[in-house]
C-alpha cells in the first residue's frame, strides 16, 4: 500500500479507533497512546495490508488487542472474585470457597462457546458495552449481537444446570 492510499484509507478511522481506545482504557491519553500505536503497527505493515478485507476491521481488531495488553500490564482488572469478596465482606469460608468454584465452572463454560457468541456475552455482561458499540465492534448488526448474545446466554445457563445437577 502507498503512502497515499494509506492516508486516504487508514487515518480516517481515527476516530472510531479513538472511541473504541477510550471506551476500553477510560483515560484520554492511553486511548490517543493505544490509536497511535495502531497507526505504527498498520504503517509497518503497510506493503501487507492489500491482503486484507477490510483494513477498517483489521485496525479495530489490533487497537482492541493493544488496549487489553495496555490493561493487562496496568493490572486494572479485578476479578469478579476479589470483587464480591471485598462487597462480602467477613463471608465464611465455605461461602467464598463455592462462589469461586462457581466462577471458575462459569468462565469454562464461557471458553467453550464459539469465538463470536464469546466474544460478545464477555463484552457484553463483562465489560457492560450496549449493543451498538458491540456491533460495531464486531462488524455484525445489532440484531445479529442480539441472537448471538441469547444463544450464547443460553448454552451457559443449560450447560451449567446440566452440570450441577449430576
Amino acid at each position: 500500500m502507498k503512502p497515499e492510499q494509506f492516508k486516504a484509507e487508514v487515518l480516517p478511522l481515527r476516530d472510531k479507533l479513538f472511541f473504541i481506545a477510550r471506551r476500553m482504557l477510560e483515560e484520554e491519553q492511553d486511548a490517543e497512546d493505544a490509536v497511535q500505536e495502531t497507526f505504527l503497527k498498520l504503517w509497518n505493515m503497510r506493503d501487507t495490508l492489500d491482503r486484507y478485507e477490510s483494513v477498517a476491521a483489521l485496525a479495530t481488531t489490533v487497537t482492541k488487542n493493544l488496549c487489553i495488553d495496555k490493561l493487562r500490564t496496568r493490572d486494572r482488572q479485578v476479578s469478579v472474585d476479589d470483587e464480591l469478596n471485598r462487597r462480602a465482606g467477613t463471608d465464611n469460608p465455605y461461602l467464598q470457597l463455592e462462589r469461586k468454584n462457581t466462577e471458575d465452572v462459569l468462565k469454562a463454560i464461557i471458553e467453550r462457546l464459539p469465538a463470536l457468541q464469546q466474544a460478545i456475552i464477555k463484552m457484553k455482561d463483562v465489560e457492560e458495552y450496549e449493543l451498538d458499540e458491540i456491533a460495531s465492534i464486531t462488524g455484525t448488526s445489532v440484531e445479529a449481537v442480539r441472537v448471538n448474545l441469547s444463544r450464547a446466554r443460553k448454552r451457559v445457563r443449560e450447560t451449567y444446570i446440566q452440570l450441577t445437577t449430576n
